[in-house]
């Protein structure tokens, strides 16, 4: 009876492990629209600390509070959704949760368009914002313009593989920026609210003129498993 027992308890714990979907999706929506994102297992403590956020309602309200059209749009600031700091002008992306995330970067990971990043101040070990982040929109780069930015000394010598720099030259992003932001995750669908955020009035600060505010929220354990089986079916 004991062993039945222990058979029934691994045979329990497999199934219930098997039903989780293999990837957490998160749904931004504003009035220009929603977009889901995929976040990426390879930075878990970046996916952990956004999930967290994302539980407590955080995000909601915040504002994209600087946009730079072929570049990305950033959000995320607790400021922006305080009505005595967030006045109409007031310049904003200067709040945060008095705590950084480690930086998280990875080879197989790169600023392409669409992305999810962590934003953060200038500190040596780049470490992340707590919980301001940007969607990159970037833009194409030609073969000449990757080797000027190969050289620039905010590279620290990195190179761009042979396959990032296709990705560059035919879909776009935001090269400058790799392997010094955290990318921990990606839009998978609705990209069309990010260009539209991005070409929206702004002030001299980069602050759209009227506000942008979001709200962000998990997708379910079901809606999760229906987006894996439909964008990474398993292997035939």
């Amino acid at each position: 009876m004991k062993r039945l027992l222990t058979l029934l308890l691994i045979f329990t714990t497999a199934t219930a492990f098997a039903g989780k979907p293999k990837n957490q999706y998160v749904r931004i929506k504003t009035s220009y629209g929603e977009c889901i994102i995929r976040l990426y297992n390879e930075t878990p403590q970046h996916r952990d600390n956004f999930i967290k956020l994302v539980k407590k309602g955080f995000y909601n309200g915040t504002l994209f509070h600087r946009v730079i059209q072929n570049f990305m749009i950033q959000g995320g600031d607790p400021d922006s959704k305080d009505p005595k700091k967030a006045t109409p002008g007031a310049e904003l992306g200067n709040g945060d949760l008095g705590y950084t995330v480690p930086a998280e970067f990875r080879d197989s990971i790169f600023h392409k368009r669409g992305v999810l990043a962590a934003a953060r101040d200038d500190n040596p070990k780049k470490a992340s914002s707590a919980c301001q982040f940007y969607i990159v929109e970037g833009k194409r780069y030609t073969t000449g313009k990757l080797d000027t930015l190969e050289k620039a000394p905010r590279m620290n010598g990195h190179k761009f593989p042979e396959w990032q720099r296709k990705w560059y030259q035919s879909v776009g992003g935001t090269p400058q920026l790799d392997q010094n932001y955290t990318v921990y995750g990606e839009v998978v669908s609705g990209i069309d609210m990010v260009d539209r955020i991005a070409a929206v009035k702004k002030d001299e600060r980069d602050r759209p003129v009227e506000d942008i505010p979001m709200t962000v929220e998990l997708l379910k354990k079901r809606e999760c498993k229906q987006l894996d089986k439909l964008l990474y079916p398993p292997a035939p």
